[in-house]
């Protein structure tokens, strides 16, 4: 999708997708730091996967918060 077909997305949408970005940051934070302390093998990789998804979560949110920081008002609406 092109940034001219885009709506601009409201205050409750963007406090979402900034609320759901600390959201992914803290699981891939506590997936990579279970994978660190775990011993057993299996549950290790399992741990790991989780964190790249979470990784990848995180990044498609800040990228749509990208794409949409052309259409964002330049002032504060009312």
């Amino acid at each position: 999708m092109q940034s001219t077909n885009m709506q601009p997305l409201t205050g409750k949408e963007l406090e979402y997708i900034v609320d759901s970005i600390s959201n992914e940051e803290l699981l891939l934070k506590q997936c990579a730091a279970t994978a660190a302390s775990i011993q057993h093998p299996a549950i290790q990789q399992a741990c790991l996967q989780f964190a790249r998804t979470h990784e990848h979560h995180l990044n498609m949110l800040s990228n749509a918060l990208q794409q949409h920081q052309q259409l964002a008002p330049m002032q504060p609406q009312q």
